[in-house]
């Protein structure tokens, strides 16, 4: 017999040679890319982030001798945030190691995590890229201590970086005075790889970002004075035009709120459960008439069409209810002066509208779907985020559709409208013109940071209170501002309260009266309500949020 050949030994050699010098080569396949600057803040500065509230730190950095350290403040969550060149619609993971209370990793526009810990815990986004450009932060909370990061690593092939600015947006013009607000209308600017915000100045003070719009609404100035704005635009490669020549206008001494339409001054929300959960199964018919708007819950996505809706009757699950007898009801309650609109999202709502062929999806298929019930408008819960930009640009295109009339209602989480620079806030700002309530759902949030700066504990009178107050303060008026409350314990995992609680922020809101700790420097009487999930909660619990909440809502100033 003969020896065993000696060449497959030697293939086997060269074969762990390669595998070892894969990992030892740089740019080798197995290398991980990195495409961020000063991802380990090694440097010793914060080159190549923007970060006001930050600095660098030798305190036990997760590697290296450096780290990132910044302090939130009362009005601040202390984000730092670095934009990124990369190729469009590819597949990217961004990480980071980071320490502290409620510290949040995400991309504009985008997905994001947080956490909470005391050591180093590694966080992971993985995302798909739109556009050329993508910005990356790290933020934490209001008034919570300094959090840390390190390592934050890009991981996915390079873009070509975008240097060149947009032109400058032209026909700037202010009008629709009233005695607190001026509405600021601009020509579109032009760039290859799109726009992604316009920054407004107003007078000498600091730009604030707006996003892809191209109106605007300044609130909170003074009666019969004289303001003057200029704008400009910003991609999403961090480049900006020059600021456009600057605007005049003035207030007027006495102005007033939009119309409110047929929708009474205070507004009582519930939504209907289209599926049976355990409340109690309702028709159209069954929810009180305490109830002004009925949100049906909830759309679904259209496998089909990206960014599209369609709506199914649960007839099976609702005890044999019709599409024909669904139908009757809604214009039963339409004739009785109250609205009934459809919901998109919810907890396990998939529904995504972050480009422009998912935002036209959305409209035309929402369009559709309201003509067939009779619904009178559309609700945004997408409790898995939304993309201002494109959301927004969805509901006006429905919105010129639809008419005039169309009703625009969002239910964010409590944590989405913590401070205008979230997304639900952007759009909420970006559509206000056309919107009609955001009632924020005031459960299942943990402890928050209220406008004052301080921490309060979700269940309370102070909770709800100073939660709603940050809206009113970040630009929504009053009569767009709604309570959102759990009709019972066993509608929400945490946060539910009495009817006595709910009317006592309602009190303390727009009378000054029925506070806790925290008391609004001013009331706002034009508060539109409340809002609760849901009405099927709400008769499993004996209807005590129609009967005690509703009839609260309806005795306001």
């Amino acid at each position: 017999m003969k020896p065993p050949a000696h060449r497959p030994q030697a293939a086997v050699v060269i074969s762990l040679l390669a595998v070892v010098m894969a990992f030892l080569v740089p740019g080798s396949a197995s290398a991980a890319a990195n495409l961020v600057t000063n991802a380990g803040f090694e440097s010793g500065t914060l080159s190549g982030w923007s970060c006001p509230a930050g600095g660098v730190t030798t305190s036990a950095p997760h590697s290296g001798s450096y780290a990132l350290e910044a302090t939130p403040s009362g009005s601040d969550i202390a984000r730092c945030s670095q934009s990124i060149a990369v190729q469009p619609n590819t597949a990217y993971t961004l990480s980071a190691w980071v320490k502290g209370s409620n510290v949040y990793l995400g991309v504009d526009g985008g997905p994001s995590t947080w956490t909470t810990s005391s050591g180093w815990s590694q966080l992971t986004v993985p995302f798909t890229s739109t556009g050329s450009s993508v910005t990356v932060y790290l933020h934490s909370w209001y008034g919570l201590p300094a959090y840390q990061a390190d390592d934050v690593v890009l991981d996915g092939p390079g873009g070509t970086q975008d240097t060149t600015p947009p032109s400058t947006p032209g026909g700037l013009a202010v009008g629709s005075p009233t005695s607190s607000s001026l509405k600021l209308t601009w020509s579109a600017a032009s760039d290859a790889s799109g726009i992604d915000h316009y920054d407004v100045v107003r007078g000498t003070g600091a730009a604030q970002g707006v996003g892809n719009v191209t109106s605007w609404t300044a609130t909170g100035l003074s009666a019969s004075t004289t303001y003057s704005f200029k704008v400009r635009a910003c991609d999403p490669s961090g480049n900006c035009s020059p600021y456009g020549a600057a605007v005049s206008g003035t207030t007027s001494d006495g102005g007033t709120n939009p119309p409110v339409g047929s929708l009474p001054a205070h507004v009582l929300t519930g939504y209907w459960q289209n599926f049976n959960n355990g409340a109690t199964v309702q028709k159209i018919s069954d929810v009180p008439a305490a109830y002004d708007l009925i949100a049906v819950a909830f759309a679904d996505a259209d496998a089909s069409k990206p960014g599209g809706i369609t709506f199914n009757l649960d007839s099976a699950g609702l005890g044999g209810y019709t599409v024909a007898q669904f139908k009757a009801d809604i214009a039963a309650k339409q004739a009785a002066g109250k609205k009934v609109i459809l919901s998109v999202g919810g907890q396990n709502g998939t529904i995504s509208v972050a480009d422009p062929t998912a935002a036209s999806n959305f409209a035309s298929s929402a369009l559709s779907v309201l003509r067939e019930y009779g619904f009178d408008g559309i609700d945004i819960d997408l409790e898995n985020g939304v993309n201002a930009q494109y959301m927004g640009q969805a509901l006006r295109s429905l919105q010129s559709q639809f008419g005039s009339g169309l009703v625009i209602t969002m239910a964010p989480q409590t944590i989405d409208m913590q401070s205008t620079s979230f997304e639900y806030f952007k759009l909420a700002l970006a559509i206000k013109d056309i919107l009609t309530i955001v009632n924020v759902q005031y459960y299942n949030s943990g402890s928050m940071n209220g406008c004052d700066g301080q921490v309060y504990s979700q269940g309370s009178v102070d909770f709800i209170t100073a939660q709603a107050c940050i809206m009113l303060q970040g630009g929504l008026r009053p009569d767009q501002v709604g309570l959102g409350l759990p009709a019972s314990s066993q509608a929400a995992g945490s946060g539910y309260v009495s009817p006595t609680v709910v009317n006592n922020a309602l009190d303390c809101l727009t009378k000054g009266t029925g506070c806790g700790n925290y008391k609004p420097s001013t009331p706002w009487p034009s508060l539109r309500g409340a809002m609760t999930w849901s009405t099927n909660w709400d008769a499993s619990n004996g209807n005590q949020f129609a009967t005690q909440v509703g009839s609260h809502v309806h005795s306001l100033p």
